[in-house]
């Protein structure tokens, strides 16, 4: 298989959903018919021992949640697919959208009974924003919930993208009987080992004598597939490619109806590995000879035993080969990338060979940070920044035992360096305050330093504050810091304002028109 061939069968891409829409069940799924795992565990199969595969650290099996992206892999249909797994808390958001950063298009998660949720709405503005392939799966129709013509105009009136059902459920909650998959031209029951699929003839009915056919939920399904013939959107590839136009499934993650039928369409449809942009407007063709690739991702202690740090790195071009010389763009720093590693949540294996579209790892002494460019050759080359948030809770950090102090500075420097917490400290005293979008990524950090660096830590909140840099910091006064406005310094060494609230803001705005403040996303 030639390397463009190779580029061609990767499908890359991220679930998202709200919390609770069956995002983990799914991935499970999967990868059950990927074969890399032979039995689908439950996100919260607490009695049995079993979590969901990406499920890896500690705090996410005792909650059953996902709070740190997955990247899991695996082969079907002579497709290599790379799945990342994004966690739903819009506590980690900020992981998310770097997440989104890395792939090549996405499928919503959306809960039948509840229909779209605000963490979904905001997952789904990223992607529209740099305009990927959105695949919605509609989950749960074996429990009760809204009429689908009511989730198709929710999809079109919340979101404002245009829709078209690839399949449609019959009936729903104890009643489901199945779906009438317009796709493939045939029935899938539910619930039915044998006869599972049902042909339909040339006017779109049951071809064959079945019981369902005096079933008023087939007669309603029917009806609707009428109306949507007659006045629903047309399926139309290049809409899809544009992220103008969704093509939905209807099924049930859990006791995994409709997710086979849905992952062989999707894999038909989603797109390869696309070019990307560098940051001065090129775009870098992924069959382009030459590798790269970007740092989407840090994650520490992910093997707790060895006390390792992986850069998840996103191949834009070209192919890895183990060994092989590359340049990191941001320091000009040559080096070999001998170990390296793909993935199965935590499970990995070394990796020889990847291309465009893959995601691998790589073993990270601390060279690495996120948006990190490296390429092979001499040419300098940098990839679009990665979106970093301004963080809105903030809180003062010590160590409950002096004696583990280097511990303490070595878990709270690595830990950040993954992204989900912001590091900052005072002045001439050096304490330390950490800035995070939710509350959930301090009780992680927490957790994390209790079990992976074994230091008791003090949290002391100083509550919201709005964190503003400073475009020229050389106008800036140590003098100009007070209890309302906090003059700190963050990790790089950048002043950054802390200010009460929007009035203190204002008013240091007023008595200092000459500082231009300006904030993250």
């Amino acid at each position: 298989m030639t390397m463009k061939d190779e580029i061609q069968s990767r499908r890359t891409f991220a679930i998202i959903s709200h919390p609770d829409a069956g995002k983990t069940t799914i991935t499970e799924k999967l990868l059950f018919f990927g074969g890399a795992i032979r039995d689908a565990g439950t996100v919260k199969a607490k009695k049995t021992g079993k979590f969901a595969t990406s499920d890896w650290m500690e705090i996410e099996k005792q909650r059953g949640i996902s709070v740190t992206s997955s990247v899991m892999q695996f082969d079907y249909n002579g497709f290599r697919v790379n799945i990342l797994d994004t966690p739903g808390h819009q506590d980690f958001s900020e992981d998310t959208y770097r997440t989104l950063m890395a792939v090549d298009s996405a499928v919503m998660m959306i809960d039948a009974a509840k229909g779209i949720e605000p963490q979904t709405i905001k997952l789904f503005k990223v992607c529209r924003m740099r305009g990927i392939p959105i695949f919605t799966f509609i989950n749960k129709m074996d429990r009760q919930g809204k009429e689908p013509l009511e989730l198709m105009e929710e999809l079109e009136e919340v979101l404002g993208i245009q829709s078209y059902a690839m399949n449609w459920p019959i009936g729903m909650g104890k009643e489901f009987l199945g779906i009438y998959d317009r796709y493939n031209k045939r029935i899938e029951q539910f619930r039915s080992e044998e006869d599972r699929f049902l042909p339909l003839n040339e006017d779109g009915e049951l071809a064959v004598e079945h019981p369902m056919k005096v079933s008023s939920y087939y007669t309603q399904a029917m009806d609707d597939i009428m109306l949507l013939e007659e006045a629903g959107n047309e399926f139309d590839i290049e809409r899809i490619n544009a992220g103008e136009l969704t093509p939905v499934f209807f099924g049930s993650a859990l006791t995994n109806f409709g997710v086979q039928t849905f992952l062989e369409t999707y894999l038909q449809f989603a797109p390869p590995p696309q070019p990307r942009n560098t940051d001065d407007g090129e775009s870098v063709n992924p069959v382009s000879e030459e590798f790269s690739g970007f740092v989407f991702k840090i994650q520490a202690n992910m093997n707790p035993a060895h006390r390792d740090r992986i850069a998840f790195v996103r191949i834009v071009s070209g192919k890895f080969d183990r060994g092989m010389n590359v340049t990191l763009s941001r320091t000009g720093k040559s080096f070999k990338l001998t170990q390296s590693t793909q993935f199965l949540a935590d499970d990995r294996e070394t990796v020889d060979e990847a291309v465009a579209g893959d995601i691998i790892g790589l073993y990270d002494t601390g060279n690495y940070q996120i948006g990190d460019t490296i390429v092979e050759g001499k040419k300098p080359l940098q990839y679009e920044k990665l979106p970093q948030f301004t963080p809105e809770l903030f809180m003062k950090v010590t160590a409950k035992n002096v004696m583990k102090s280097k511990h303490f500075h070595k878990g709270i420097l690595q830990l950040v360096q993954e992204g989900a917490i912001q590091y900052y400290k005072t002045l001439h005293t050096e304490e330390v305050i950490l800035g995070a979008v939710g509350q959930l990524q301090f009780e992680v950090f927490e957790h994390r330093m209790r079990n992976e660096y074994n230091v008791e830590v003090r949290m002391e909140p100083i509550g919201s504050k709005i964190a503003r840099w400073i475009e020229n910091e050389g106008d800036v006064k140590e003098s100009m810091s007070s209890q309302r406005s906090m003059l700190v310094k963050d990790r790089f060494d950048n002043y950054v304002f802390l200010f009460e609230n929007d009035f203190a803001m204002r008013w240091f705005q007023d008595k200092n028109e000459n500082i231009k403040l300006y904030s993250l996303l």
